[in-house]
Formats: C-alpha cells, sequence, structure tokens
C-alpha cells in the first residue's frame, strides 16, 4: 500500500467514526471545517428538493413577478394563485436558498440568484426542462446498468443515438431548438469575447440550430460570412432566422447529417458548440474528421462546451452532464485532454485552450489543422 493510500484509509477511518465526528463538531479549531462538511453531505441529500422549489418559483413566474419590486405575501399568494400558506412556505424556502429577499415584515424581494434568473431566460427554460430529466433518473441504477426502459431525454433530442436523424420533421426539432436558442446566447458571449473572428473570412457551424451562434457572430464582425449546418428541419428555421435578422447575403443554412453527409467547404474556421459531449466517442472522432475535411490547411477549428474536470465547477461536469447524457442516450462529459487527444489524432496541431469569462458553462479548445 503507497503512502497516499495509507493516509486514506486513516482519513476516511476517522471521517466514518461517530466518535471523531463529535469530537470535530465540537473542537473550536475544527469546528467550522465539520460544520460545513455537514453541510455540504446535507446538500447533496436535499439537492433534488431545493430544485423542486426553483422549479416552483419559474413555473408560477415569481421571479419575474418580483422583478418591478417588493410585494407583500398576501400579494404574491394572490398572483401565484396559492393560498396563504402555500404561499408563505414557497417564499421563506426561496429565500433560504437566496432566490429571494426577505425586506421587512412579510415583504419579499429578488434575491441575488433571483435576480441572476431574470437576466438569464435560458436558466428559466432549462429548469422547465428538468422535470423530464428528473422523471428520467428516477431509477438511476437501472438506468446505469442498462436496464431502463426508453428516456423521455432520447425521445427528446431527435439526433441522439438516432440512425435516421436527418428524417427528424419539424414538430420532433420544435421543442428542443427553443431550449437550445435560450440556452445558446449565454454561451454565444462568452466564445465570442474569448477568441476574435476578425481574421476570418467564412465560419462554419456545425450543429448551430436556429442560428443563435452564428447570428451573434455575424453582427459582431460585419465582415464575415457564416455558414450554419444542421438536420434539414433545424437549418429551414435557421434559414429564416437568418432572413428576419436581416442577414441573408451573408449567411446560409445547409442541411444534412454531419455523420453521413460532407460539411460545406469555403469556411477557414470551423465552430463545435456544444456539440461533441452530446455523441460517444466514435462518432465524435468522426465529426472532428468531418470538420477536418472542411477545412483548408491551416484552418481553425472552435470546440466550445462544458468540460469534465473544470476547476470549481466538477460536479457540473461528471455528475449534471454524466448523468444526462447517460439519459439522453448518447455522449459523455470529456475533459479538455481527452478531446484535444481526439484532435491531435486527426492532424489538428496546435491545440491550446482559451480562457473563457464562465468556464462554469463552456471552455474553449482552439485547435489548427495540420497538412
Amino acid at each position: 500500500m503507497s503512502i497516499f493510500d495509507s493516509w486514506l484509509d486513516l482519513r476516511n477511518r476517522l471521517l466514518a467514526s461517530s466518535g471523531f465526528q463529535r469530537w470535530a463538531s465540537a473542537f473550536p479549531l475544527t469546528r467550522p471545517i465539520a460544520r460545513r462538511r455537514a453541510r455540504e453531505l446535507f446538500d447533496i441529500v436535499a439537492g433534488f428538493v431545493y430544485s423542486q422549489v426553483l422549479f416552483a418559483c419559474v413555473r408560477l413566474k415569481l421571479f419575474p413577478t418580483l422583478a418591478q419590486g417588493p410585494l407583500t405575501t398576501e400579494q404574491l399568494a394572490e398572483r401565484m394563485g396559492l393560498p396563504l400558506d402555500g404561499a408563505t412556505r414557497l417564499l421563506r424556502a426561496a429565500a433560504s436558498l437566496r432566490l429571494l429577499q426577505p425586506c421587512g415584515a412579510e415583504r419579499y424581494a429578488l434575491g441575488e440568484l433571483g435576480a441572476a434568473m431574470i437576466g438569464n431566460p435560458g436558466i428559466a427554460a432549462m429548469v422547465e426542462h428538468h422535470s423530464m430529466v428528473y422523471a428520467d433518473l428516477a431509477d438511476p441504477v437501472a438506468l446505469l446498468r442498462g436496464e431502463s426502459k426508453p428516456t423521455a431525454l432520447s425521445a427528446y433530442w431527435a439526433y441522439a443515438a438516432n440512425t435516421h436523424a436527418a428524417e427528424a420533421d419539424d414538430r420532433s426539432i420544435d421543442a428542443y431548438t427553443a431550449l437550445m436558442s435560450d440556452s445558446q446566447s449565454l454561451i454565444a458571449g462568452d466564445v465570442l469575447d474569448a477568441y476574435s473572428l476578425k481574421d476570418h473570412r467564412c465560419l462554419l457551424d456545425v450543429g448551430g440550430g436556429d442560428g443563435t451562434f452564428l447570428v451573434a457572430a455575424a453582427k459582431r464582425w460585419p465582415h464575415l460570412r457564416v455558414v450554419l449546418f444542421d438536420l434539414p428541419a433545424v437549418a429551414e428555421r435557421a434559414r429564416a432566422r437568418f432572413e428576419r435578422e436581416g442577414l441573408g447575403g451573408r449567411a446560409t443554412a445547409v442541411g444534412g447529417d454531419v455523420l453521413r453527409d460532407p460539411l460545406p467547404e469555403g469556411a477557414d474556421i470551423v465552430s463545435l458548440v456544444r456539440v461533441l459531449h452530446d455523441h460517444d466517442d466514435a462518432e465524435a472522432l468522426e465529426i472532428i474528421k468531418a470538420a477536418r475535411r472542411a477545412l483548408p490547411t491551416g484552418g481553425t477549428l472552435l470546440v466550445a462546451e462544458p468540460m469534465s474536470g473544470t476547476p470549481g465547477a466538477e460536479p457540473i461536469g461528471d455528475a449534471y452532464f454524466g448523468l444526462y447524457l447517460l439519459a439522453m442516450g448518447s455522449g459523455r462529459p470529456r475533459t479538455p485532454l481527452e478531446i484535444e487527444h481526439m484532435l491531435r489524432v486527426n492532424v489538428f496541431d496546435p491545440v491550446r485552450l482559451v480562457p473563457t469569462a464562465r468556464p462554469i458553462l463552456t471552455r474553449l479548445l482552439v485547435a489548427s489543422r495540420m497538412v
């Protein structure tokens, strides 16, 4: 047994000891640590309940209601359509989570986290979406064993583990396209702040949904031509959006299946924004190969997505996305080094990790195609 293993064994035996736990909770120097660890463990146990408090606030439109200023419990109960007792219980729960801020006798305003929800409508869309996630994760052991019935998420994401994805019709892509669009605006700003497109002439965005990322890029750099590639039904929506945004002259949308159809040529930079982690390794490698074939020598590839092992956000990569993608039926979270390896074996070099403002939402790898 190594020294590290011996230390782990000693630590874990101490932490598992009820006597040590009582001592650590009483001793002045260890008391703050013991209480913090107890709180962290309870937060894991109670996480679903906390999420349901947030879900209730979103479903009852509590944050927009308070956006104009504080209201009394009675006023909020009436606007939410809840009995006074139910409203009081929800408001106190939301305040304990810093979603609301008590201000005086039986009055509430937006808390720090509730105010942040107002500025990020994509988060509210994800909260609504999570009712489906929780249903799919009702029996996580069966899911991990591959014994669960077909999940709602696998049906929701039309391209997930679907060999006929290109045949998806407008109705089947409606909900997920809207969800992606709501959340993509957050990602787009961070990616475009981290990497300038001023020296590029044409950007091809693979799996770009209804064009949220490309619209932001085109508006920031008026010289840039943009091309979107996604499933035919999705590309049709992007095409209509480009026209509405006045970008029809320099924005193109092409329909197809990236795993089966060649990508449009002519771009000097290709972006994969939240694409690779939705696919298993073999498919992710095929997508990278497709991007390589579409790029000229020296062309640039951007890979932007939440990544495993992100400092300060480890649970988001491996716990949240690890189980979410399992329920979806396709993909897994990867570390920057894992993605870098996939890029290098496909003749992309150098590969560099570019800092983003909110790595908790997305990290960015920039790679150049060699010969």
